[in-house]
């Protein structure tokens, strides 16, 4: 079959070598080869009227840097590493975490702008209607600038999950097959968002989707999976690794407060004879024991744990054999391949997560008229998080429900995730939202937190200090960021000065970490006193601000 297209396209290039050789000079040879250029490029794939923002035209003449609002930072615990909660527009943020975190980070969540035509999208401090002719261009150009950087994040195993709607949906997808790799794609989630029923709709539009994508995909179709099987040991002593993940399988007959769940055989294969203990029925005082050629599950001991925690029936009506209580949530953080259609009543709707975000903050009433709730990310996450050190980023922060749910997962399984939140302040968003609801789970869920504000130092200016110097002044902030600790003078030191390298080597405590400028000469004697008390002795990275100072004449 003839590709009419490229016939077409032929022919026209043709035609441009014959206007070459009667068009000899300069400039309409340049003319010429960026038509060819045009008619050379890709013609599969999402195309778009490409848009600059003002946030860009900033980044021609400035560099952006962090500064930290002291005034905001929490301290729960002082040997626990630091979240950081960074407000600017999330391209500088991005940007600067490009410096910090390239390939460290191990799952993105985001949920950006749907571009609706209701406000809910600002494009250079203005919002984009429904009669904007480049609403989806805009829109667009504002995703791949920061998707393209995303990309960079993410680690080798990790992932991003995007929450969108009918507005943008098909013109994202093509858009992250572009960026992320269309042999990256994992899915597009259907999330049962609400329940209620919109009556001024031909039909009632109640769900949203979530697009996963992996850096990089691999065989094995459960990479996004936890399986950590030590969440079931430390429940109730023994690994134990059910089959059934089909909701439709489970209920909860008797309102147990942890969730559906459904009854498995408690014997197995085999005969062990330290595991063919009597069990008595409690409801009717018989004995059971088991089947012929098999034996129960777990010791005696576990046994009479599990039967405490209400996780043995015995049967329907209470007199049968004794059976194992299976809990669907238990089941999916087991890592078992998950169902691609989220139904409300396991993952939340949004009605929810206003209500959770009212509950946090009563003074802010209209701020997101649809947040996204706590259990929704707690469940992404449970699928997502191989680590329970995973770094999580969200850059398009919000109400602060990723910032809420990684602690929450913490708390849940004893884990050390840290999250890195990006938002603006648009309408005092960032100071009395995110970071107030941040402040307010304190109690329920502690936690270490700084807080980042963007800010810029001029490419070029009159001053008489060297764009080196300005930038290492805020060389702390990146140090601190990188490693998620606070550069104290104690546990962690920077040097600078060569002066100052024997008080701090003094005064350095056990175990910690001094970051040494570049040029800086540490003795024999210096090292073996360093690596008596433990201390990790790390060069303060060039990379930070090289490019910028290539292209100021500094470097």
């Amino acid at each position: 079959m003839a590709n009419l297209s490229k016939i077409k396209r032929e022919k026209m290039l043709d035609y441009l070598e014959k206007l070459k050789e009667i068009n000899t000079d300069d400039e309409s040879i340049r003319a010429i080869t960026e038509i060819e250029n045009a008619l050379n490029e890709k013609k599969y794939g999402l195309v778009w009227e490409e848009h600059s923002e003002k946030v860009d035209e900033m980044l021609e003449n400035n560099i952006p840097i962090f500064v930290e609002d002291k005034t905001r930072k929490i301290i729960a615990n002082e040997d626990e590493a630091y979240n950081f909660l960074l407000e600017g527009d999330n391209l500088h943020s991005l940007k600067l975490l490009e410096k910090t975190h390239k390939g460290k980070i191990d799952v993105i969540y985001i949920d950006p702008p749907y571009n609706t035509g209701n406000k809910d999208f600002i494009y250079d401090d203005s919002f984009v209607d429904k009669t904007d002719g480049y609403a989806h261009s805009k829109w667009l150009s504002f995703m791949e600038k920061r998707l393209l950087i995303a990309k960079e994040l993410l680690s080798n195993n990790g992932a991003i999950f995007i929450n969108i709607d009918d507005n943008e949906q098909a013109q994202l997808k093509l858009l992250c097959d572009s960026v992320l790799g269309e042999s990256n794609y994992i899915t597009a989630i259907p999330w049962h968002n609400r329940t209620s029923i919109q009556n001024d709709t031909d039909i009632s539009i109640n769900h949203e989707y979530i697009l996963v994508y992996a850096k990089y995909k691999i065989v094995d179709n459960r990479r996004l999976k936890d399986s950590n099987r030590d969440k079931w040991e430390d429940l109730i002593g023994f690994t134990f690794l059910p089959k059934e993940t089909d909701k439709s399988k489970f209920s909860n007959p008797d309102n147990d407060p942890r969730g559906l769940w459904k009854a498995d055989p408690f014997d197995a294969p085999n005969i062990r004879p330290n595991l063919t203990y009597p069990i008595i029925n409690p409801n009717t005082g018989d004995q059971h024991l088991p089947p012929r050629g098999r034996h129960w599950r777990i010791s005696q001991e576990k046994f009479a744990s599990a039967l405490k925690d209400n996780r043995i029936i015995f049967g329907k009506n209470g007199k049968g054999r004794p059976q194992l209580k299976v809990f669907y949530n238990e089941v999916k953080f087991k890592g078992f391949v998950a169902d691609t259609w989220f139904e409300s009543h396991i993952f939340g709707t949004s009605t929810e997560g206003k209500k959770e975000l009212l509950r946090l903050l009563p003074e802010n009433q209209n701020i997101f008229s649809t947040p996204k709730p706590v259990r929704l990310y707690l469940e992404l996450m449970k699928l997502s998080l191989q680590s329970k050190d995973a770094v999580v980023l969200d850059f398009f922060a919000g109400s602060g429900t990723t910032g809420h749910a990684v602690m929450q997962l913490n708390k849940e399984d004893g884990g050390k995730r840290k999250y890195i939140l990006c938002t603006n302040n648009e309408n005092n968003i960032c100071e009395e939202v995110t970071y107030q609801r941040l402040r307010n789970i304190q109690e329920e869920l502690p936690h270490n937190l700084k807080y980042y504000k963007t800010e810029f130092v001029p490419k070029f200016s009159d001053d008489e200090e060297s764009i080196s110097d300005k930038m290492m002044e805020h060389i702390r902030e990146l140090i601190e960021l990188e490693y998620a600790i606070e550069l104290d003078g104690k546990k962690h030191i920077i040097l600078d000065d060569e002066d100052e390298l024997d008080e701090s080597i003094f005064k350095i405590e056990k175990d910690g970490k001094l970051f040494v400028r570049s040029g800086i000469f540490l003795s024999r004697s210096n090292q073996r006193i360093l690596e008596e008390k433990g201390v990790s002795v790390i060069e303060i990275p060039e990379y930070y601000f090289r490019e910028e100072l290539k292209e100021v004449g500094e470097l």
